[in-house]
């Protein structure tokens, strides 16, 4: 019975397991089989794998020959995006993202290629590669190349999952920066600024270490990658490169906004101080003159006056309006 659910567990972890060859698919294969399947000369055999255990990722590394350091940066993931090579092995990780609930989460896939295979591990939040399987199977003329077509078809896949961000991204920036020179903007516009930028600078993490993978594959001298697949990451390349320089731009744009808004909370607190200290000079001269007549010493010719009570009205009244009237000119009002 354990065993049985081993198995069972090990089988739920694999996602797809198919043998292509000329470009076409041969049909699906079972773990246990690929070693026949490999041992006939021209097919080679893509296999999906999501959240896989320890167990499983041995099974690959004694079907595949995967080398211990790959195989244990799949296992444990959590790395950042780079391309290794061990003999005729490539190992290459990227890391996924897809909008969940309106916040970016993010996902890796580890990818093995060699002359025979191409082993897919996906972790975390990452859609599913069924189209591009389907896309791979809809074109043979281009499946033909072999793994690294395939290699290249899954990048170009998870790249693509960033322009929706970027583009999402891009629509906040624009929403914060209406709010930003409007009279709506609160403390909250602080706040909002702030998680942009976090989500900015996690979609760098994950986009900027791609140039330098791109631009590897595009000059990789392998039998793997034939000259005529090269130009497939070579545009890979050119989109790692514009979303990159978006991200960069979002970026510059961000830090300016949070400067522009930081200004513009002072410059409305420096306003209130205005108001506050216009209207504490207004209400000085009637308390002044009040406080002053207030202390009833017997030697103040002014009580005495018929007129005086009157008199203290109309020029505390005078002085007040005089001064209203000088700081709404200044515009402290």
């Amino acid at each position: 019975m354990p065993e049985e659910r081993n198995q069972a567990a090990v089988a739920n972890q694999i996602v797809n397991c198919t043998a292509y060859a000329d470009g076409k698919k041969v049909g699906a294969v079972d773990l246990a089989d690929i070693s026949t399947v490999l041992r006939v000369p021209g097919p080679f055999v893509w296999i999906g794998v999501r959240e896989p255990g320890e167990e499983l990722l041995r099974k690959l590394q004694a079907e595949f020959g995967l080398h211990d350091l790959a195989v244990e940066d799949a296992f444990r993931a959590h790395q950042r995006p780079k391309v290794e090579e061990y003999g005729d092995e490539l190992f290459v990780v990227l890391r996924t993202a897809q909008l969940v609930d309106a916040k970016i989460a993010f996902g890796e896939t580890n990818l093995f290629a060699g002359e025979r295979y191409v082993v897919s591990v996906r972790h975390g939040a990452s859609l599913s590669y069924a189209d591009v399987r389907a896309h791979c199977e809809s074109t043979p003329q281009l499946l033909r190349k072999g793994p690294g077509f395939v290699l290249y078809a899954i990048m170009d896949f998870v790249v693509d999952q960033y322009f929706p961000i970027v583009d999402d991204l891009e629509d906040q920036l624009e929403a914060l920066e209406e709010e930003i020179f409007s009279d709506a903007f609160t403390s909250g516009t602080t706040e909002r600024i702030y998680n942009l930028k976090r989500d900015l600078v996690g979609l760098k993490r994950a986009v900027s270490p791609l140039v330098d993978v791109c631009n590897r594959l595009v000059r990789f001298d392998r039998a793997l990658i034939p000259e005529d697949t090269r130009i497939y990451f070579r545009d890979v390349y050119d989109h790692v490169i514009r979303i990159n320089e978006t991200v960069d731009n979002m970026r510059e744009l961000l830090t300016t906004a949070l400067e522009a808004n930081l200004s513009l909370i002072a410059v409305r607190q420096n306003d209130v101080m205005k108001k506050l200290a216009a209207w504490a000079a207004i209400l000085a001269v009637p308390t002044a003159v009040a406080g002053i007549y207030g202390m009833n010493f017997d030697w103040m010719p002014e009580l005495h006056f018929t007129y005086s009570y009157p008199i203290a009205l109309a020029a505390m009244a005078a002085a007040c309006v005089f001064l209203h009237w000088r700081f709404k000119r200044a515009g402290w009002l």
